[in-house]
């Protein structure tokens, strides 16, 4: 790919785009509850202001929907990011664009940092609309993405404005991003395993079939392993089962067979009658009682699958192996963290809740990459083109 990255750009007295991902959660007295999405972008953006450049932040939060939502204002993310870039005053716009917006942006002086209030709160960002993207690239004269988390969506300030920016490039958040998910794409240390975990097979079949081209081997968990059971004449009981998908999880495993794919399903799960069970019950993958749903791998799966990641040199993970959100049925998921720091192996995890899961094991800096960015690193990890990367290539 020819992107430039941040540091091989004329920053000096420039106003500088950056498109992050401030979309953070907030509560319910509209504070910061979790800035480590903030904290992500933190390298890039010191970096711009010690360079000399004028710093423009922009990003969406929440889903207003394309009209303002004073709950998705932006104005608490300022605050926090002033908070983590002291001795810098940082500016909130009233609106994404606008008379306002381009008064700001005009005085601005090296060092100066302007967060544009929430993109989604203009009809145009979302569809890429050409106006909104020239009334955005207006501002600046630098575009620089690091925000991998909207990669793969073609919106106005991830496509648009890099399109209209000669200038542009990509920020440490996103160079490894696509450094680290690359790297599962080329050459790997092999035995190379991907675990995948999470509610669906429809939502990861293009995953699966791309995966099983460059895997050695194939850990299943979570309620997608439900369908790949019932798909092989297994009793589910009352377990999450995706009926039409029986079909394409055969295909899978004989694929995986034909490419001398080792694919493994939970041998034994953990089952409870409701979400809300204050314990589970064992029972065997395949034989889930009546009355029972499986709600997490069971011990003798958990074993098995350390095994198998102890043995492994390269790792991909995504998805949890049970309802990990609560407290009886998130043994498994922890179990498959831990394992996964302690291996040896180059591990990746692709966002969301595997990264929330990482994170509640207390395992995250034993794995080498966590990803920001869950459907965009799945997207990736599929062999797509994901439109903000593309659109930063000249």
């Amino acid at each position: 790919m020819a992107i430039k990255w941040v540091e091989q750009l004329p920053l000096q007295g420039k106003k500088v785009f950056c498109r992050v991902d401030f979309n953070v959660p907030l509560d319910d007295r509209q504070q910061v509850s979790d800035d480590t999405r903030i904290q992500a972008a933190l390298p890039t953006l010191k970096y711009i202001l010690e360079a000399g450049g004028k710093l423009i932040c922009a990003s969406h939060l929440g889903r207003p929907k394309g009209e303002p939502v004073d709950a998705f204002r932006m104005e608490p993310v300022g605050a926090r990011l002033a908070e983590l870039l002291p001795g810098h005053q940082v500016l909130v716009t009233d609106e994404p664009v606008g008379p306002a917006a381009t008064k700001l942006t005009q005085e601005m002086k090296a060092g100066d940092v302007v967060l544009l209030e929430n993109l989604r709160f203009h009809p145009g960002e979302t569809k890429n609309d050409p106006a909104f993207a020239r009334e955005l690239a207006a501002l600046a004269e630098i575009y620089i993405n690091d925000a991998f988390g909207t990669a793969h969506r073609a919106h106005a300030s991830t496509v648009g404005v890099a399109e209209l920016l000669p200038m542009r490039g990509a920020g440490f958040l996103m160079r490894k991003e696509i450094e680290f998910l690359g790297k599962l794409l080329g050459e790997v240390d092999r035995p190379y395993t991907a675990l995948l975990g999470g509610a669906k097979v429809s939502d990861k079949i293009g995953v699966l079939e791309n995966l099983l081209t460059r895997v050695n081997m194939l850990l299943i968990g979570g309620a997608m392993a439900n369908t790949f059971i019932k798909a092989n004449g297994g009793e589910l009981g009352a377990s999450k089962v995706e009926q039409e998908s029986l079909e394409a999880a055969r295909k899978i495993v004989q694929r995986a067979a034909s490419k001398g794919v080792e694919l493994l399903l939970p041998v034994d799960a953990l089952t409870g009658s409701t979400l809300d069970a204050a314990e589970g019950a064992l029972a065997p993958a395949d034989k889930i009682p009546e009355d029972q749903m499986a709600l997490d791998i069971g011990p003798k799966t958990q074993a098995l699958y350390a095994e198998k990641l102890a043995a492994s040199r390269t790792i991909f993970w995504n998805g949890p192996m049970g309802v990990f959100e609560k407290q009886p049925f998130a043994g498994g998921t922890l179990a498959m963290a831990r394992a996964v720091a302690n291996s040896s192996a180059i591990s990746v995890v692709g966002g969301g809740d595997s990264v929330s899961a990482v994170k509640k094991s207390g395992f995250a800096g034993q794995i080498s990459h966590i990803s920001t960015g869950g459907g965009a690193s799945l997207e990736f990890v599929e062999g797509k083109q994901l439109p903000g990367i593309t659109a930063l290539q000249s």
